[in-house]
């Protein structure tokens, strides 16, 4: 299945709604509403009650339900492709052309966010020598989690930089709580994928890390982490063999595949969560493919660029950079 979020705009304001993609019609069905009115049709006595405690409709509490989601989900889907319901039992739509609504983050504010280097042609692009130590840990920084960019939203030009980059990634996304995590277990783990561009200021990232420490601010500003435009589940995609492409300003940049991780995202749970509990609604960084940034190519992004990150499967965000 294909998960987004979404704000509608209501008589009372916005909504934020978790919708799943329907293939047949190329719409998004409101997951709640939908399994409430499937679930009213069926018979039961609170349907609203139901839907809302089985798929709340903020996506990192919708992740927290596990299967009863998603259980919900392909009834909701389920229903909306059978019986083409538009209205739901409060007479609000069941169903939404994704180009006429306010598309976010999959997880609009994630509940962590680290990022990995683990693509070896990137890693020999931007080392002299590649550290001893890579081959052997998924080593990654910890982004913040509210500085989400949202698929097709403008993101502004930090104060501080004349360096921006972009970084060509994907991510999984934390769908079940659990520590001591094994490898051979790590897939039951991810709730699916998504887009990541991790936008990145140059200049000041590389100041910061003369000090052996961060990134800091050269990862940290207003939208600085893009993910979407869709949550792709496991059983939808071959990871590996996901192709993806950058374009800016309509030239294609860079384009590659995730074939090449040193370290795989099974390898990468296992690691990260000795000792620790990951959550639903973590987001976890696949580290850019290789010649999947400017800094491997010695170019970088200009005020007004708009640049697009692509990947068979799971759609194309774009973001374009605009002053204050």
């Amino acid at each position: 299945m294909k998960f987004a979020s979404f704000d509608v705009t209501t008589e009372t304001g916005t909504d934020r709604r978790v919708g799943v993609y329907s293939e047949a019609t190329e719409e998004l069905v409101d997951v709640a509403a939908t399994y409430a009115r499937a679930l009213a049709d069926e018979g039961e006595g609170s349907p609203r009650e139901v839907a809302a405690a089985h798929a709340p409709t903020d996506m990192t509490e919708f992740l927290k339900r596990g299967d009863r989601a998603m259980d919900a989900a392909r009834r909701a889907l389920e229903h909306a492709d059978e019986t083409n319901a538009n209205t739901g039992l409060d007479d609000g739509s069941l169903r939404y052309d994704p180009n006429n609504v306010r598309l976010l983050s999959p997880i609009p504010r994630p509940n962590s966010i680290r990022d990995y280097m683990v693509m070896a042609e990137h890693v020999q692009n931007v080392f002299d020598d590649i550290p001893e130590q890579w081959y052997d840990l998924p080593v990654y920084y910890k982004g913040d989690a509210d500085c989400i960019g949202h698929p097709y939203q403008d993101i502004e030009w930090p104060s501080y930089t004349e360096k921006m980059d972009y970084e060509l990634e994907l991510a999984a996304v934390i769908g079940s709580k659990g520590r001591d995590i094994s490898a051979d277990e790590a897939e039951d783990y991810i709730a699916g994928y998504t887009i990541y561009n991790d936008l990145s200021a140059r200049d000041i990232q590389f100041e910061e890390m003369e000090v052996n420490l961060g990134p800091a601010k050269g990862k940290d500003f207003i939208g600085s982490n893009v993910l979407g435009p869709y949550l792709v589940t496991p059983d939808e995609i071959e990871l590996e063999d996901v192709q993806l492409s950058a374009r800016v300003n309509g030239e294609e940049w860079s384009s590659g595949s995730l074939g090449a991780m040193q370290h795989s995202f099974a390898e990468i749970i296992e690691y990260t969560s000795q000792s620790l509990y990951l959550h639903p609604g973590d987001v976890l960084g696949s580290g850019t493919v290789g010649l999947g940034c400017g800094l491997e190519m010695d170019k970088f992004l200009e005020r007004g660029d708009t640049i697009e990150l692509s990947a068979a499967g799971i759609g194309t965000i774009s973001n374009t950079l605009v002053d204050k």
